[in-house]
C-alpha cells in the first residue's frame, strides 16, 4: 500500500503559494516551449494520489500519461529499483551487459502475443521505441516507405513528428521531416460518415485501396498503428479494421507494428490492447506503462526481423538502463500479483456506468470510449440528440479546469482537442475513483 495517504485533501487554491514559487523559478530557467497540464509541483506520490508541495492532495487520473499504471511508488518497483542502484547505475548493455535486461526481454517474449520466437531490443523513450521500429523494418524488408494514420501520435523526434497527424503542438514550426511517411484513414466510428457500423470495412478498404495506388504495396517496409490511438482521441478503430490492415501487410509482405506505447501493460483490461481482436503484430513497441515511471521502451517481435540489423546497428548508451530494468521486473511483478487486468476492466465498468449516466443529462457528451483503464469522453457543440457532431474544445478545456480546482487531475487530447481522458493509475481505489466521477459530474453542472 502507498505510504501517500488515499484521500483528497485542498488546503490552498490550486495552485498554491509554494507552487507559484516555484513556477516563477521555473519560468526563469526552464524553456517555455516544456508546458505543464497543471503547475502544482508535486512532492510525492503514490496508489491514485498525487500530493504537492502545499499539501494539496489530487486525485490522479493521469498516471503521469498512463505511466504510473502501478502506482508511482509500487512497493516492487522501488525494492528492486533500489536494490539494483546500490549494485551499480550503469555499464552500457554495448559495452559489458548484466542480467536485468536479458530478464526484460524474456518476460516481452512471454507476455506479448503469438508463439513464435521472438527477440527485443530497449531503448530510452516511445519515441526511440518507434524509430527502431522503422529501422528494424527497413533492415528486414529492404524497403522505405512507412505508412501511418489519421490521428496517430508516434513521438517528438524528426521522424516520429512526420508520423504524428496532428500540427499543434507536437509539429508546427519544427519541419523538414523525414520523406517516405504516408498517412491513410483510420476507423474513427463515431465520426465515420455512413455511421460506425460501416466504419471497419470502408476505411480498411479506402487505406488498403491508397496503399496500393499511391504508394505500391511492394515499397512499404512497415505499417504502424495505435491499436488504441492515443493522442488523437482514444479512438477505438471500428471492428474489423486491425483484423484486416494486418492481413494485408501479412499478404504484401510488409512488417505489421503495433504502437502499444499509451495501451500496453494492462492498461485496456488486457497485457496489450492489439488482442482484442486476436491481432498479432510482427512488432510491438512498448515504453510508458513497462517500469513503473522509469525511462524504459521496448521493440519486441518476430526473431528473423529482430534480427536484421547488422550487429551494432541498434542501441544506445542509456538503452535498457539497469536501474529501470529492475523497475520494469518490478511493474511486471505487481502487474501479475496484483491482476491489474483485472482491475482495468472493472475501472472501466465503474466509468461507463457513471459516465454514461452523465451523457444522459448533458448532450456536450457525444460519445464515450475505450476500454479498461483507458476512457474518454468527446465534447461536441450540441450532442448526438440532434446529430451535430461540431467539436467543442473549451467545453474540454472548461471543465479540466473545474477539475484540477477541485483537486482531481485530469488530461485532454484528441486531434480537435475536445477529447476529455482518463487514465488512473491501475491501483486506485475505488473510493478515489468515485469521488473522482464526482467532481467530474459537478464539473458538467458548471459549464
Amino acid at each position: 500500500m502507498s505510504a501517500v495517504p488515499q484521500e483528497r485533501r485542498i488546503v490552498t487554491a490550486i495552485p498554491g503559494p509554494k507552487s507559484q514559487e516555484l513556477q516563477a523559478r521555473r519560468s526563469a530557467t526552464v524553456a517555455g516551449g516544456v508546458g505543464s497540464v497543471l503547475p502544482v509541483f508535486t512532492t510525492r506520490a503514490g496508489g491514485g494520489i498525487v500530493e504537492d508541495v502545499d499539501g494539496n492532495r489530487l486525485i490522479d487520473f493521469g498516471s503521469g500519461i498512463a505511466v504510473t499504471s502501478v502506482g508511482a511508488s509500487a512497493e516492487a518497483v522501488v525494492r528492486r529499483a533500489s536494490a539494483q542502484l546500490q549494485d551499480f547505475t550503469h555499464t552500457c548493455f554495448m559495452v559489458t551487459p548484466y542480467e536485468g535486461y536479458v530478464e526484460v526481454c524474456e518476460q516481452l517474449a512471454e507476455l506479448t502475443p503469438g508463439d513464435h520466437a521472438k527477440k527485443s531490443a530497449l531503448f530510452n523513450s516511445g519515441a526511440e521505441a518507434v524509430e527502431n521500429a522503422v529501422k528494424i523494418a527497413r533492415a528486414y524488408t529492404k524497403r522505405t516507405a512507412v505508412v501511418v494514420f489519421d490521428h496517430g501520435y508516434h513521438g517528438r523526434t524528426n521522424l516520429t513528428m512526420g508520423m504524428t497527424a496532428k500540427n499543434m503542438p507536437y509539429k508546427h514550426g519544427f519541419g523538414p521531416f523525414a520523406p517516405e511517411i504516408y498517412r491513410v484513414p483510420v476507423a474513427y466510428g463515431y465520426r465515420w460518415p455512413t455511421g460506425a457500423d460501416n466504419a471497419g470495412a470502408e476505411a480498411s478498404a479506402q487505406a488498403i485501396d491508397m496503399i496500393n495506388k499511391q504508394i505500391g504495396a511492394e515499397n512499404v517496409a512497415a505499417i504502424i498503428i495505435e491499436p488504441v490511438l492515443g493522442e488523437g482521441g482514444f479512438i477505438e478503430p471500428a471492428k474489423g479494421f486491425l483484423p484486416a490492415i494486418s492481413k494485408f501487410a501479412t499478404d504484401n509482405g510488409i512488417v505489421f507494428v503495433a504502437d502499444e506505447i499509451q495501451s500496453g501493460f494492462c492498461r485496456t483490461g488486457q497485457w496489450f490492447a492489439c488482442e482484442d481482436e486476436g491481432v498479432v503484430p510482427d512488432l510491438i513497441t512498448t515504453a510508458k506503462g513497462i517500469a513503473g515511471g522509469l525511462p524504459l521502451a521496448a521493440v519486441t517481435g518476430r526473431a528473423e526481423i529482430m534480427d536484421a540489423p547488422h550487429s551494432g546497428g541498434l542501441g544506445g548508451t542509456y538503452g535498457g538502463n539497469p536501474v529501470a530494468c529492475a523497475a520494469a521486473l518490478g511493474a511486471i511483478e505487481t502487474m501479475k500479483e496484483l491482476d491489474l487486468n483485472g482491475k482495468a476492466k472493472r475501472i472501466e465498468e465503474v466509468m461507463k456506468g457513471r459516465l454514461a449516466a452523465m451523457a444522459e443529462k448533458h448532450d456536450v457528451i457525444g460519445d464515450i470510449r475505450g476500454r479498461g483503464a483507458m476512457i474518454a469522453i468527446e465534447l461536441v457543440e450540441s450532442g448526438t440528440k440532434d446529430g451535430a457532431k461540431t467539436p467543442n474544445a473549451a467545453a474540454a478545456a472548461a471543465l479540466a479546469k473545474a477539475c484540477h480546482q477541485e483537486g482531481l487531475l485530469v488530461l485532454t487530447c484528441g486531434t480537435y482537442g475536445n477529447v476529455l481522458r482518463f487514465l488512473p493509475p491501475l491501483v486506485i481505489g475505488e473510493d478515489l475513483l468515485n469521488e473522482g466521477l464526482d467532481i467530474i459530474e459537478s464539473a458538467f453542472a458548471g459549464i
